[in-house]
């Protein structure tokens, strides 16, 4: 176990993996407003749109229109989603976008199944295929994704070294292409994950390749966010995806109580309050979620975002 670090990196998913999943519609003036109030939080990354195909993600058709229409914040790296090469070449068309390549796999072939149409033989190649073309277009391609890395809806638990494979098979991918991967994305896509898992999947990965950065992409669904959240700082995790006031939920977990990622303001309350430096000013992102719910127009679950932070208990009391 390592010390809990000074400081953590905080990738910002709400508007992204919320408005794919939300019955909607919700308007395209509504996503940007959330957009524009995220940037002035602190934030230093934001996934703001899918550029996927609106039939089977309706909620994204309007994405090229969202991207187009937000405020670009100077400091702030904004990126898109994309799952084939219509989206990237929509996604390079675009200006003020981060564009940076990655490489994916699952722990769970039929979840795999699901989410991109294709097994592990195929995506093999595809994942292949991605990197020439990114390396093409001048793209780095330093991060290396594994999906449903602690347990599936489809398949059950997942062993740790059903990970470890996965994670092995993209990492020769990499190196048969000459790419060197700096970070490894660790995603509990369905839920399954409790803190003795995060530091299973956690050492073992670490043990095998102590010189990547590991990130964290953890779901809510059955309110473990938080706490896994916890046994990542624990093991010396640094880097975290979230989505404010809880936004979202993967649209083909074959789980429609399927929560979104832990909650942003809820992981900054979380690291404040152990003395980890977020860089995130937590009040306006408490403002953000509140903002985000009344988008939505139903409740989110996000707690402090109900609660408030301490800060005004603590300045009554100075």
């Amino acid at each position: 176990m390592s010390d809990l670090p000074k400081s953590v990196s905080i990738s910002e998913e709400g508007p992204r993996e919320g408005f794919q999943i939300e019955p909607g519609p919700i308007p395209t003036a509504r996503k940007i407003e959330l957009i524009d109030a995220l940037s002035e939080t602190g934030l230093r990354r934001i996934q703001v749109a899918s550029f996927v195909s609106p039939r089977h993600v309706p909620g994204w058709a309007d994405a090229d229109e969202v991207v187009e229409g937000f405020r670009r914040e100077p400091g702030v790296a904004y990126s898109v989603l994309w799952l084939n090469e219509q989206g990237l070449d929509r996604a390079l068309g675009k200006e003020g976008i981060e564009m940076q390549g990655s490489i994916s796999t699952s722990a769970s072939e039929t979840f795999m199944g699901k989410n991109t149409n294709r097994g592990y033989e195929r995506n093999r190649e595809v994942q292949k295929n991605q990197i020439d073309t990114y390396l093409a277009h001048g793209m780095p391609v330093r991060k290396a994704s594994v999906m449903a890395a602690f347990g599936c809806n489809f398949e059950g638990g997942v062993p740790v070294s059903k990970v470890l494979e996965a994670v092995r098979d993209l990492m020769e991918i990499a190196a048969e292409k000459g790419v060197e991967i700096g970070t490894l994305s660790l995603a509990d896509t369905m839920g399954w994950a409790q803190p003795a898992s995060i530091r299973a999947v956690v050492g073992a990965v670490r043990e095998e390749w102590p010189d990547q950065e590991i990130a964290l992409h953890l779901h809510d669904t059955r309110g473990m966010g938080i706490a896994n959240a916890y046994a990542g700082l624990e093991m010396g995790v640094t880097k975290f995806d979230s989505s404010v006031a809880g936004l979202g939920g993967c649209p083909f977990a074959a789980h429609k109580g399927a929560a979104g990622n832990v909650c942003t303001e809820d992981l900054v309350f979380l690291c404040e309050e152990m003395g980890i430096d977020t860089g995130v000013d937590l009040d306006g992102l408490i403002e953000c979620a509140r903002l985000a719910e009344d988008i939505v127009g139903h409740p989110l679950p996000g707690s402090v975002m109900h609660g408030g932070s301490l800060s005004r208990f603590r300045e009554a009391r100075a």
